[in-house]
């Protein structure tokens, strides 16, 4: 499993591709591309690898990881969009601010699936693991693949710190639950690629996160 990223928007969030390098299947993760040049960034890089894109997936609904869904699903059409149903209401809160937040050309987009815990994703010749993770949002999930030590974490598990609890549906001791055991679980080279900022280790988190250490 390769795992491409890309930083885009006002709240430089990171939009990953996920791609089989056996079969050239690919996810886009969280595509939070908004501005015209960060959308022609991401399909050129796609049509650049000839990848076949196969899956649109998000980790949670926040206004900065879906300001791509409609642009990928129109150049895309047809391919299955996936969201763990507890963070609809978060999707469908997004146009009631994307304007005072200096998005007001947002385009909402509808899942058309739904994402569980322990779920298995079929990408290509490879199987993504779905975790459970709320805390950051209601229905916050990370996606894992276990051969390759991978996981795509969204905004649960940063380098040397974790998500925000304030928003709505956040809360800080279920965050600290679903951390320790959903990603603290698995094998300290786990490499963790967050929705902000450098990626990190499991291992590296568990030594020195301030919010880990007890």
């Amino acid at each position: 499993m390769k795992v491409v990223s890309f930083t885009f928007n006002t709240f430089a969030e990171n939009t990953y591709l996920l791609i089989d390098e056996a079969s050239g299947a690919t996810a886009i993760v969280d595509p939070g591309c908004y501005a015209p040049a960060e959308q022609q960034e991401l399909k050129n890089y796609i049509e650049t690898q000839q990848l076949k894109v196969e899956l649109l997936l998000n980790t949670h609904a926040h206004i900065d990881h879906v300001l791509g869904n409609s642009f990928v699903l129109s150049i895309y059409p047809g391919i299955p969009f996936l969201l763990h149903p507890a963070d609809l209401p978060t999707l469908r809160a997004v146009p009631t601010y994307a304007g005072p937040y200096g998005f007001a050309g947002y385009q909402p987009a509808e899942p058309t699936g739904e994402l569980t815990a322990g779920q298995r994703v079929r990408l290509g010749q490879a199987e993504l693991e779905v975790r459970f993770t709320p805390g950051h949002a209601p229905g916050h999930v990370v996606f894992c693949h276990p051969d390759s030590q991978q996981l795509v974490g969204g905004d649960v598990l940063f380098r040397g710190s974790i998500g925000r609890t304030d928003l709505p549906g956040g809360d800080h001791a279920t965050l600290l639950r679903s951390i320790r055991a959903e990603l603290l679980t698995l094998p300290d080279e786990t490499t963790v690629y967050p929705g902000h900022g450098p990626a990190t280790t499991i291992g590296a988190e568990r030594q020195s996160n301030p919010f880990l250490i007890s």
